[in-house]
């Protein structure tokens, strides 16, 4: 890697991982395309480390002569694609910027780096690698006695989200058997940790709870997910793009399976100890249970052998641990938070979504 694409940058996860590469890899030059919509903001950015190395773009992965430009401006060797819209419930609500995001937006990518890369053999073929970021959600749902997805598992996306996300998969492995782009992909467990956008279960959860805001729980609370903090997310994916063949798959989790409902009192447990003077203690009596999202898939579950065995990465915080420092950097990071929320819709969006589900948030 030396000069590295990253889509989505100013997003969650992407963010986190322009801190820890330009931390990590003290010769990568980082370009950051990001469109900066609801989940996206330059407020992510403040503080990076050697910002010298950084530069940002405000663009749209699928605006062809844009992610050209840059291509051949910056002599891109790298794209590790983030880019994408993320929240399943979003996408019940509006699938189609998921299909125009997640699908022709990863298009347009390979488009580019096939035309720079392969066509016109800008850079050796041997020095350049497209990263496409997937979930564990194009794999459907697991039932209790079922094993954990492997890299072999079938899929079978249940929500638009998982669908356009699968599909995206899919063209990226198209592109290599076909024109023989080196590529590699990883697919995701449920990340959390600083930066993330306050609409997902456990920053909404935080946020909530220290406000004395009813805890909206979807059903009965029972779904199981892996969780999967994200500085442990970060390193994996530059051990898979430096060190894996091209062509492989590897999924990422964080080692764990427990209920919601579980990981919510595990955050009120820690704001009770944070927070000990709070007058919404115990904060457990704040959960409110929901309607749930239609078709809400029951388990998740990621065998990570194969990302042990080949690059020797396994996770390095347990859930308690990433969830306390998640807890205590949203504590830590009000101006943050406040910045965060007054920015495009997400005060109407939450109130959409869980005035339909008969709760408050």
């Amino acid at each position: 890697m030396n000069n590295v694409l990253v889509t989505g940058g100013a997003g969650f996860i992407g963010s986190n991982f322009v801190r820890h590469l330009l931390a990590r890899e003290p010769r990568v030059n980082v370009i950051n395309l990001d469109a900066l919509t609801y989940a996206g903001s330059l407020e992510n950015l403040t503080g990076l480390p050697d910002p010298a190395r950084h530069t940002f773009i405000h663009g749209d992965i699928e605006d062809q002569p844009l992610v050209d430009a840059l291509l051949r401006e910056h002599r891109i060797d790298t794209v590790v694609h983030f880019a994408a819209e993320t929240h399943v419930d979003r996408s019940i609500l509006g699938p189609r910027k998921f299909i125009q995001t997640n699908i022709i937006g990863t298009f347009t990518l390979l488009e580019a780096v096939r035309k720079f890369w392969l066509v016109e053999k800008a850079i050796p073929l041997g020095n350049v690698r497209f990263h496409h970021i997937s979930t564990d959600e194009v794999f459907g749902s697991l039932n209790p006695e079922e094993e954990a997805f492997s890299e072999k598992t079938p899929y079978a996306p249940n929500s638009p989200y998982a669908a356009s996300k699968a599909a995206s998969d899919h063209m990226v492995r198209a592109y290599g058997h076909t024109y023989g782009l080196p590529y590699s992909i990883t697919n995701c467990s449920n990340n959390y940790g600083p930066y993330q956008f306050p609409e997902k279960l456990i920053p909404l959860m935080i946020l909530n709870a220290v406000k004395g805001i009813p805890l909206p729980v979807y059903g009965d609370g029972g779904q199981i997910r892996d969780w999967l903090y994200v500085e442990d997310h970060c390193e994996a994916i530059r051990l898979v793009v430096k060190h894996s063949h091209p062509g492989e798959t590897y999924n990422i989790g964080g080692d764990n399976q427990p209920t919601n409902l579980a990981v919510v009192e595990m955050l009120c447990e820690i704001l009770d100890e944070v927070l000990p003077s709070s007058p919404y203690k115990p904060h457990a009596g704040l959960i409110q249970y929901v309607a749930d999202r239609p078709g809400h898939d029951r388990r998740y579950a990621m065998d990570i052998t194969k990302i042990q065995r080949e690059l020797g990465w396994k996770p390095r915080w347990s859930l308690e641990e990433g969830l306390r420092k998640t807890v205590m950097w949203y504590l830590d990071h009000q101006g943050w938070v406040e910045a965060i929320q007054q920015q495009g819709d997400y005060q109407t969006w939450i109130e959409k979504n869980y005035a339909e589900r008969g709760g408050s948030a």
